[in-house]
């Protein structure tokens, strides 16, 4: 939760996990370390990757469970369409957060796969994102300039906002050549099109 950032890949259970998404955190080190396993006790050739917060094509804009990117952009997109004064978000807005395109993860994945070669002792995964990263608040703003909307936007302290600041180090991945190229404005506006082209085609997970 509290890690040195940005968040290197020896971080890993160095500390307490973030109550808030403990679970869905577990489940991800689960899959790192069988990998690791596998590859110690039987010589499987792979390494994990651990990708910041994602977005894009085929995400989940469900109002309850959604991640924050999806749920900000249903949010704003249901706002303007309504002609809304305003909107309220969780938290204060201020913590950090990362996020990276989905495109830019499939071409890491297959970049990894093509240049890695792991060996017993070295590190378990790599981290993938874009290395920079911006407040909630910062992003809110973002997602409704994006959806078109125009209201004003609050912020509901009352709520929790986790983490102060998520930041992945992805100096090992850059180091063999690899580097996100979708800027944050660019991936909102094609995935807020995507979006709505299939809201209309009752195509979106709500």
């Amino acid at each position: 939760k509290f890690a040195e950032q940005p968040i290197r890949e020896e971080a890993l259970l160095t500390g307490a996990l973030e109550p808030t998404n403990e679970w869905y955190a577990i489940a991800k080190i689960t899959g790192i370390k069988l990998c690791a396993a596998l590859r110690q006790q039987h010589g499987f050739d792979a390494i994990s990757l651990m990708p910041t917060n994602l977005y894009g094509p085929g995400d989940n804009y469900h109002p309850t469970n959604s991640h924050v990117l999806p749920a900000l952009i249903r949010r704003f997109h249901e706002a303007a369409e309504r002609g809304d004064a305003s909107v309220t978000c969780w938290g204060t807005g201020a913590p950090l957060r990362e996020f990276l395109h989905v495109d830019d993860l499939g071409e890491a994945c297959v970049f990894a796969l093509e240049r890695w070669q792991p060996a017993p002792d070295q590190l378990q995964y790599l981290n993938v994102g874009t290395g920079m990263d911006l407040t909630i608040k910062d992003l809110a703003e973002a997602v409704a300039e994006a959806t078109g909307f125009r209201g004003e936007v609050l912020w509901d302290s009352s709520q929790p906002d986790g983490t102060p600041k998520k930041q992945l180090d992805v100096t090992r991945l850059a180091r063999l050549g690899w580097r996100a190229r979708i800027p944050l404005n660019e991936g909102l506006r094609s995935t807020v099109q995507l979006f709505r082209q299939q809201l209309h085609q009752q195509l979106v997970r709500l």
